[in-house]
């Protein structure tokens, strides 16, 4: 199986690594070959955590610049920070709520425009679907769901070799169970917002 190559940024604290072991789970459900590996930053301060995964056939994790067929960003300037894993092939999948960070909090940065962030990675890859994953996920219940949003929204672009139904079945394994429901409906806005092609 031709290898599928995934970057996930996120900022500490918004479920990456757990996003990370749902779809982990899912591709084993669905006997698909999965790698992956992450990157923590000083994730308890708020820093970038990184994971790379590979579906199919690979030897490695590392997913070099350029490398990266999809890239999930759930915080927007992240996105924009790991554009240099992307090609003009890339499929991007991004969070439009930020997080700025504490420079720009204290006066000492400025957080990039929106509009300007989305103009550059559509400059640079082949599609992007950016989506309010933060807003849908408390439409659905909790915002602790945004990584769930961000997992549907991936799944329907139709890249990944993982069923849907193979996802629902992971996220009610991997998540704790006061929260399944409210990830099930995360998972299905973000999944129709990448199928009606936004």
């Amino acid at each position: 199986m031709k290898p599928t190559r995934l970057i996930i940024v996120a900022v500490g604290g918004q479920g990456n690594l757990l996003a990370s072991k749902v779809l982990g789970e899912a591709a084993l459900l669905s006997g698909v070959p999965v790698r992956m590996s992450e990157i923590h930053g000083m994730a308890q301060r708020g820093g970038v955590v990184e994971s790379a995964i590979v579906f199919g056939d690979a030897k490695s994790t590392i997913i070099s610049d350029g490398e990266a067929d999809i890239l999930v960003g759930f915080e927007p300037s992240e996105t924009l920070r790991a554009l240099n894993k992307c090609n003009a092939e890339t499929i991007v999948i991004t969070n439009t709520a930020p997080l700025p960070p504490f420079t720009v909090a204290i006066g000492q940065g400025v957080y990039p425009d929106l509009d300007q962030i989305k103009s550059l990675i559509l400059s640079k890859t082949k599609r992007l679907i950016a989506l309010d994953a933060t807003s849908l996920a408390k439409a659905s219940g909790s915002v602790m769901s945004t990584n769930i949003v961000l997992l549907g929204a991936l799944i329907g672009t139709g890249r990944l070799p993982i069923p849907k139904e193979k996802m629902e079945t992971a996220i009610r394994t991997k998540t704790k169970s006061a929260f399944v429901e409210a990830n099930l409906s995360a998972f299905q806005r973000g999944y129709d917002v990448a199928m009606a092609g936004e």
